[in-house]
């Protein structure tokens, strides 16, 4: 068996600054956005006709960010620890410490690019079609955080898997390293998936219903090797939060990729 090397969540310490691996992960996510991101402005032909330019990437980063963060933490707080927060409010702002809802940052990005769209005059699907190839390696990015923090891990392994680890800071058994699967699944796979899926035109709002379809299902398949959480609704031996959260999403997505198939014929 393996074990978690129980890495300090310190990277880097200058005087009283310290610089968390959590948060270097986030940069690491938000810098290849804005590579990616570029890389199809310069490219992919449609978004030049469209008249995509990098000062509006630029943009949407920032909006992007801001969605992140916020809706992140605040999905964390409502979705998943509650009790914990309602009795520690000041906690809700030690981000570096990890606590982060994917559910809870899609909803703010979707804000964020509502708002981006009513200043630049755009629809919101063109936007999020956009946007929606960049995510993925984000979040491989921020299930490597998760690992390096030693949090989210897995449901107990049988100990002849070859890689299963365990955790001592929770208990001696070993586990499933959960959050290296959600890596690999719903960051390097969805991306490719989506990367090449994204390279040729597509009619508007087909992007944005992969990325829902793709993450919905992976996530689903992913939570069963997590250790369960009640969340709000309590049901952690039989559907955990985060598989009640992909549901709709996976049917938005549906949704999404039929109207396209509509537009097209």
């Amino acid at each position: 068996m393996l074990t978690h090397p129980q890495f300090d969540p310190v990277a880097v310490s200058l005087g009283p600054l310290s610089v968390h691996w959590y948060g270097l992960m986030y940069l690491v996510a938000f810098l290849q956005f804005w590579w990616l991101g570029k890389y199809r402005l310069l490219h992919q032909p449609q978004f030049a006709r469209a008249g995509w330019t990098v000062r509006q990437l630029d943009d949407l980063l920032f909006y992007g960010v801001l969605g992140v963060i916020v809706g992140g933490r605040v999905g964390q707080v409502l979705f998943y620890e509650p009790g914990y927060y309602l009795t520690q409010p000041l906690q809700i702002l030690a981000i570096w410490r990890g606590g982060m809802s994917f559910h809870g940052g899609l909803l703010g990005v979707l804000v964020a690019m509502a708002l981006y769209a009513r200043k630049s005059a755009r629809h919101w699907l063109e936007i999020t079609d956009f946007i929606a190839p960049l995510v993925p390696l984000g979040l491989a990015a921020g299930r490597i955080g998760n690992f390096i923090n030693g949090e989210l891990w897995g449901r107990a392994a049988d100990a002849s898997l070859p890689w299963a680890m365990v955790f001592p800071a929770v208990d001696q058994l070993p586990r499933h390293p959960s959050q290296l699967y959600q890596a690999g699944l719903e960051g390097l796979l969805l991306f490719v998936v989506l990367w090449l899926y994204a390279g040729r035109e597509r009619p508007r709002g087909a992007v944005s219903g992969a990325f829902l379809v793709g993450y919905g299902i992976l996530r689903w398949l992913a939570e069963y090797f997590r250790s369960p959480d009640a969340g709000i609704f309590g049901f952690s031996h039989t559907v955990s939060m985060g598989q009640w959260l992909s549901l709709p999403m996976i049917a938005a997505g549906v949704l999404l990729i039929v109207a396209a198939g509509r537009q097209r014929a």
